[in-house]
């Protein structure tokens, strides 16, 4: 499965979260290793909720680009 993931710089580094699964962050120094430390943190978060017996939500969302002005 592909989830959409959103990254945001920080003042110490980069940030990201994913929509489709609330409460799944995770952080990095460079966008490269958030966004490793992000693909560990849907693995681990999905793990868990297979492990609570609970649904795998599917990915949803989606992202564009409008260009203004």
């Amino acid at each position: 499965m592909k989830y959409l993931i959103v990254i945001e710089p920080t003042a110490t580094g980069f940030s990201a979260y994913s929509p489709d699964l609330p409460g799944c962050v995770a952080t990095g120094a460079t966008r490269q290793e958030c966004e490793s430390e992000m693909r560990e943190a849907i693995d681990f978060h999905l793990e868990g909720l297979r492990e609570e017996g609970a649904s795998i939500p599917q990915p949803e969302t989606s992202a564009a680009y409008v260009e203004v002005g």
